[in-house]
Protein backbone atom coordinates (compact mmCIF):
# COMPACT_ATOMS: atom_id res chain seq x y z
CA UNK A 1 0.00 0.00 0.00
CA UNK A 2 1.42 3.17 -1.01
CA UNK A 3 1.70 6.28 1.71
CA UNK A 4 -0.03 9.68 0.29
CA UNK A 5 1.26 13.17 1.36
CA UNK A 6 -0.93 16.18 0.61
CA UNK A 7 1.21 18.92 0.63
CA UNK A 8 0.07 22.77 -0.05
CA UNK A 9 0.74 26.65 0.09
CA UNK A 10 -2.61 28.35 1.06
CA UNK A 11 -2.32 32.17 1.00
CA UNK A 12 -5.95 33.15 1.78
CA UNK A 13 -7.15 29.37 2.95
CA UNK A 14 -8.99 28.45 -0.17
CA UNK A 15 -6.07 26.38 -0.76
CA UNK A 16 -5.70 24.61 2.42
CA UNK A 17 -9.55 23.68 2.38
CA UNK A 18 -8.92 22.27 -0.57
CA UNK A 19 -6.31 20.26 0.63
CA UNK A 20 -7.29 19.07 3.67
CA UNK A 21 -10.94 17.64 1.78
CA UNK A 22 -8.24 16.14 -0.56
CA UNK A 23 -6.32 14.74 2.21
CA UNK A 24 -9.23 13.11 4.00
CA UNK A 25 -10.59 12.32 1.26
CA UNK A 26 -7.85 9.88 0.11
CA UNK A 27 -6.67 8.80 3.62
CA UNK A 28 -3.09 10.86 2.89
CA UNK A 29 -1.27 12.75 5.81
CA UNK A 30 -1.26 16.65 5.54
CA UNK A 31 1.78 19.60 5.47
CA UNK A 32 1.57 23.08 4.66
CA UNK A 33 4.27 24.59 3.01
CA UNK A 34 4.82 28.03 4.92
CA UNK A 35 6.86 30.83 3.95
CA UNK A 36 9.77 31.72 6.45
CA UNK A 37 8.64 35.15 6.64
CA UNK A 38 4.45 35.59 6.32
CA UNK A 39 2.57 36.92 3.73
CA UNK A 40 0.99 39.80 4.51
CA UNK A 41 -2.47 41.52 2.92
CA UNK A 42 -0.20 43.98 1.38
CA UNK A 43 2.41 41.43 0.53
CA UNK A 44 -0.79 39.32 -1.51
CA UNK A 45 -1.68 43.25 -3.46
CA UNK A 46 -1.47 41.93 -6.96
CA UNK A 47 -2.39 45.28 -8.12
CA UNK A 48 0.73 46.48 -7.10
CA UNK A 49 3.58 46.30 -9.15
CA UNK A 50 5.69 46.70 -5.67
CA UNK A 51 4.21 43.83 -3.53
CA UNK A 52 6.26 41.34 -2.73
CA UNK A 53 3.80 38.82 -4.13
CA UNK A 54 4.43 40.83 -7.68
CA UNK A 55 8.05 41.45 -7.39
CA UNK A 56 8.50 37.75 -6.80
CA UNK A 57 6.43 36.70 -9.86
CA UNK A 58 8.03 39.14 -12.21
CA UNK A 59 11.55 37.01 -11.19
CA UNK A 60 11.09 33.28 -12.33
CA UNK A 61 14.68 32.95 -9.90
CA UNK A 62 13.00 34.06 -7.13
CA UNK A 63 12.87 31.51 -4.51
CA UNK A 64 11.29 32.46 -0.81
CA UNK A 65 12.25 30.51 2.02
CA UNK A 66 9.79 27.83 3.34
CA UNK A 67 9.60 28.05 7.00
CA UNK A 68 9.84 23.79 7.72
CA UNK A 69 10.84 20.77 6.10
CA UNK A 70 8.53 17.52 5.83
CA UNK A 71 10.08 15.37 8.06
CA UNK A 72 10.47 11.53 6.34
CA UNK A 73 9.97 12.36 2.84
CA UNK A 74 11.11 8.71 2.07
CA UNK A 75 7.97 7.41 3.41
CA UNK A 76 5.74 8.45 0.44
CA UNK A 77 4.88 7.23 -3.03
CA UNK A 78 2.68 10.02 -3.67
CA UNK A 79 2.96 13.57 -2.98
CA UNK A 80 -0.39 15.66 -4.13
CA UNK A 81 0.83 19.03 -4.96
CA UNK A 82 -2.03 22.13 -3.74
CA UNK A 83 -1.34 25.91 -4.56
CA UNK A 84 -3.12 28.70 -6.02
CA UNK A 85 -2.26 29.78 -9.18
CA UNK A 86 -0.80 33.07 -9.37
CA UNK A 87 -0.16 34.98 -12.92
CA UNK A 88 -1.11 31.28 -14.72
CA UNK A 89 1.75 29.69 -12.57
CA UNK A 90 2.55 28.25 -9.35
CA UNK A 91 3.82 30.93 -6.90
CA UNK A 92 7.34 30.90 -6.49
CA UNK A 93 7.39 29.49 -3.15
CA UNK A 94 6.29 26.54 -5.54
CA UNK A 95 9.06 26.45 -7.57
CA UNK A 96 11.37 25.92 -3.92
CA UNK A 97 9.55 23.68 -2.43
CA UNK A 98 10.17 21.04 -5.49
CA UNK A 99 13.71 22.18 -6.16
CA UNK A 100 14.27 21.38 -2.22
CA UNK A 101 13.96 17.08 -2.16
CA UNK A 102 14.91 14.11 -4.19
CA UNK A 103 11.76 13.36 -6.09
CA UNK A 104 12.73 11.05 -7.87
CA UNK A 105 10.51 7.86 -8.55
CA UNK A 106 7.84 9.61 -6.65
CA UNK A 107 4.28 10.32 -7.81
CA UNK A 108 3.76 14.33 -8.25
CA UNK A 109 0.03 15.21 -8.44
CA UNK A 110 -0.70 19.29 -8.89
CA UNK A 111 -3.58 20.16 -7.89
CA UNK A 112 -4.92 24.44 -7.95
CA UNK A 113 -7.39 26.96 -6.95
CA UNK A 114 -8.04 30.22 -8.46
CA UNK A 115 -10.26 32.77 -8.83
CA UNK A 116 -10.35 32.42 -12.64
CA UNK A 117 -7.63 31.31 -14.47
CA UNK A 118 -7.02 27.12 -14.88
CA UNK A 119 -3.51 25.62 -14.70
CA UNK A 120 -1.96 27.04 -17.79
CA UNK A 121 1.93 25.97 -18.43
CA UNK A 122 1.77 25.62 -14.59
CA UNK A 123 2.65 21.85 -14.43
CA UNK A 124 5.11 22.12 -17.62
CA UNK A 125 7.20 24.28 -15.59
CA UNK A 126 7.09 22.50 -12.79
CA UNK A 127 8.14 19.57 -14.40
CA UNK A 128 11.47 21.77 -15.69
CA UNK A 129 12.58 22.35 -12.26
CA UNK A 130 11.89 18.81 -10.80
CA UNK A 131 12.47 16.32 -13.66
CA UNK A 132 12.99 12.82 -12.39
CA UNK A 133 9.80 12.77 -10.39
CA UNK A 134 6.87 11.06 -12.00
CA UNK A 135 4.47 14.17 -12.66
CA UNK A 136 0.28 13.49 -13.43
CA UNK A 137 -1.83 15.80 -14.88
CA UNK A 138 -2.85 18.82 -12.72
CA UNK A 139 -5.78 19.62 -11.90
CA UNK A 140 -8.46 22.67 -10.53
CA UNK A 141 -10.44 22.02 -7.43
CA UNK A 142 -12.10 25.12 -7.32
CA UNK A 143 -15.88 23.54 -6.71
CA UNK A 144 -14.92 19.90 -6.87
CA UNK A 145 -17.39 17.83 -4.76
CA UNK A 146 -15.57 15.15 -2.47
CA UNK A 147 -16.67 12.26 -4.57
CA UNK A 148 -14.80 13.97 -7.84
CA UNK A 149 -11.91 14.07 -5.50
CA UNK A 150 -11.86 10.58 -4.85
CA UNK A 151 -12.80 9.71 -8.27
CA UNK A 152 -9.69 11.56 -9.58
CA UNK A 153 -7.36 10.72 -7.08
CA UNK A 154 -7.93 6.81 -7.44
CA UNK A 155 -7.63 7.50 -11.39
CA UNK A 156 -3.57 8.20 -10.58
Amino acid sequence: MSKKLVAYFSASGTTKKAAERLAKATGADLFEIKPKVPYSSADLNWMDKKSRSSVEMSDPSSRPEIAEKIPHLADYDTVFLGFPIWWYVAPRIINTFVESYDFTGKALVPFATSGGSGMGRTVDELRKLCPNANWKAGKMVNGISDKALVDWANTL
